[in-house]
């Protein structure tokens, strides 16, 4: 089998602490910032992170901010957006803690059921995909990364048959698009999930 043409290398990680993670709701679609824990997170992130020649980001407030701290300190940008690198909408459990969950919804969390209005794992997943083509496309043979979320990069994962553990802030993977001669055929396949930082227990991070 000949070896594919162009290889585009794109590390999609999760954003930094926001003001909802850590009081524990559910996000999905909101609209929330980072708090400053999450604004430390991105800044340690970087003494880890290599070069890239693009950098992207879902059009949430807490993963442009999280691209915008990285993209300064790498000395790479601008930092463009793409709405398909969202979380997964969450729907009616947007805004609550799970506790809230369990009492509205009892027992839907310990057998991962979901309620009407919850994005699919199969929808999240094929737009994150599709998403990565095309920035695979953008920049054929680079390395990209992304700023995104980490239900969604999860869905993505598990749609290309890898089996996601949980992704911490600023936790991700590494995915690979491949385009073959004559562009017969482009492959996406999920290669090693990363932890950019290490959690000490207490919200912060050291190296």
């Amino acid at each position: 089998m000949a070896a594919p043409t162009v290889t585009t290398r794109l590390l999609a990680v999760r954003h930094g602490r926001s003001e909802w993670n850590a009081a524990g709701r559910w996000q999905g679609h909101a609209d929330i910032a980072l708090d400053h824990t999450g604004e430390l997170q991105a800044v340690a992130a970087t003494e880890v992170l290599g070069g890239f020649d693009a950098i992207w980001s879902s059009d949430l407030r807490r993963a442009h901010r999280t691209a915008q701290i990285i993209a300064e300190l790498l000395g790479v940008g601008p930092v463009h957006t793409d709405p398909r690198l969202r979380e997964k909408d969450v729907g009616p459990w947007e805004g609550l803690t799970n506790a809230e969950v369990e009492r509205r919804w009892p027992g839907m969390l310990a057998t991962r059921d979901r309620p009407a209005g919850f994005e699919t794992d199969d929808a999240a997943g094929a737009r994150f995909c599709a998403a990565l083509a095309d920035l695979a496309s953008t920049h054929p043979g680079g390395e990209v990364l992304i700023v995104s979320h980490g239900g969604v990069v999860r869905a993505a994962q598990r749609r290309l048959g890898a089996d996601p553990p949980h992704l911490p802030n600023l936790s991700g993977c590494w995915f690979e698009h491949r385009t073959w001669p004559d562009r017969e055929r482009d492959e996406l396949i999920a290669g090693d999930t990363v932890h950019l930082l290490v959690d000490d227990g207490r919200g912060s991070v050291v190296l």
